[in-house]
């Protein structure tokens, strides 16, 4: 099972562990164009809340509007995550429900930073997807092959990354910051560069886990869960590009 290796927390090497495979003649398995087909429509989802909470925000430009909006999304997403990678056969009825709620976080956040800095958000979307795309193709040619190596060191550094992020956040209760995650100097800009990388690096493994699924001829509503591990590396490029950004914009 070393084949399902993957720094995404939703695609890992357990992912297919418990999952019964579907007989050879039987046409109700995952396939790719099902999983993209999916991952279109959690797009979607989350585009129609970002969208109201987006106009909520710069009809009033007071976070405060959007601030019941943005934790029930954020916090929420958070809690329905961990919910589908325990009961990925839920998957089909949470994954819109996750994508719909990390929707009204990532309105309110987007509108909030394109106050900031005009321009930040098109610019964020269009490195997200421009990047997503370049990969895709790299990865379908197979410039970069996710061997076993490039698997366990993306799944580490991802790992590490998490820990790093929890640590601050359990810190900051008591006053206390890491250094580079918030900070617009060379180093956290570098930091930055770095984050947005790796999450890059993770989508490259989720292609790879993806596909292996398909092959494996798992239960189709693996294509939806598929579909919400590709969309949690997506969105988290997303925010990261955002972050860098307005790094950069600071400067």
């Amino acid at each position: 099972m070393a084949l399902f290796k993957s720094g995404n927390p939703a695609l890992t090497k357990y992912t297919f562990k418990e999952i019964e495979k579907v007989a050879r003649g039987s046409t109700n398995v995952m396939t790719l164009q099902g999983t993209v087909n999916k991952t279109a429509i959690l797009l979607f989802a989350v585009f129609v809340p970002a969208m109201y909470t987006w106009n909520l925000f710069t009809s009033t430009l007071n976070f405060e509007t959007i601030a019941p909006y943005f934790w029930t999304g954020a916090i929420g997403g958070l809690l329905m995550s961990f919910v589908i990678v325990f009961n990925k056969d839920w998957s089909p009825y949470l994954a819109p429900i996750y994508s719909i709620l990390q929707g009204l976080c990532l309105g309110g956040l987007s509108a909030a930073m394109n106050h900031i800095f005009p321009g930040i958000v098109v610019q964020a979307l269009l490195l997200t997807f421009g990047i997503c795309a370049v990969l895709l193709v790299i990865y379908k040619l197979e410039i970069i092959k996710p061997t076993e190596n490039f698997k366990l060191i993306v799944a580490s550094a991802t790992g590490g990354l998490a820990m790093y992020y929890i640590a601050n956040i359990g810190l900051s209760f008591v006053g206390i910051e890491l250094p580079f995650i918030h900070e617009n100097t060379i180093g956290g800009i570098i930091f930055s560069l770095f984050v947005v990388v790796l999450a890059a690096m993770n989508l490259v493994v989720d292609f790879d886990f993806i596909e292996n699924g398909a092959e494996s001829r798992v239960p189709k509503y693996m294509e939806w869960y598929g579909a919400f591990g590709l969309m949690v590396t997506i969105i988290w490029l997303y925010v990261e590009i955002l972050r860098l950004l307005a790094k950069l914009r600071k400067k």
